[in-house]
């Protein structure tokens, strides 16, 4: 099956993708009921009234840095979560950030039209990120002092290196993090680091 989305004649836009190697795609439709879903042998329809919250967020993996994912919140507590990224062999996964804007968009679009009032949320939770942001200053005092010491004892090829390491950690996780900044956001106003 081809992971896309599309717009047929009735005004419903869907999306698909494999969320793992084995196993079928997760497909998801937004009509003029709801947000239909179907995996794994399941099917359902929630009404957009029913949608109590969205949170976008920035998920990147070794395969694939810009993977991004929006999770769905029933009001009876139920989560969807839907990739912008799709496994197609054991050593790819292939990015389909067209799709996935068209779809989440639309999603919202569709909220807003029906009046909801879901919460949107965008990044990680506070908690998450605090324990994050302690973490990171955590590394980064010991690698201060890693090249502090490395600068005392003349080791240069050291230095060099820990800085070099230090860089890269930074451009890597500094992304992360300023993308995934706990924030609200409205429905007319998604926030765009967090869309492909």
């Amino acid at each position: 099956m081809s992971e896309h989305t599309t717009t047929s004649g009735d005004d419903a836009i869907r999306y698909a993708y494999k969320a793992s190697l084995i196993g079928a795609a997760q497909q998801f439709e937004l009509t003029g009921q709801g947000l239909s879903w179907r995996f794994a042998g399941r099917t359902g329809l929630w009404p957009y009234a029913d949608i109590a919250a969205i949170r976008l967020s920035y998920r990147p993996v070794s395969m694939q840095a810009r993977r991004f994912r929006a999770d769905i919140t029933h009001r009876n507590g139920r989560r969807l979560s839907i990739i912008s990224v799709s496994w197609q062999t054991a050593s790819l996964m292939a990015p389909q950030s067209e799709a996935y804007r068209a779809f989440i968009v639309g999603l919202h679009a569709r909220l807003a039209a029906s009046g909801s009032t879901a919460r949107l949320t965008a990044g990680l939770g506070r908690f998450t990120y605090g324990a994050a942001l302690a973490a990171i200053a955590l590394f980064a005092v010991a690698m201060l002092g890693l090249l502090l010491r490395a600068l005392v004892i003349g080791e240069w090829w050291g230095a060099l290196f820990l800085i070099g390491f230090a860089a890269l950690f930074a451009w890597y996780v500094g992304g992360f993090i300023t993308r995934n900044q706990p924030r609200r956001y409205a429905f007319t106003d998604l926030p765009a680091a967090l869309l492909p």
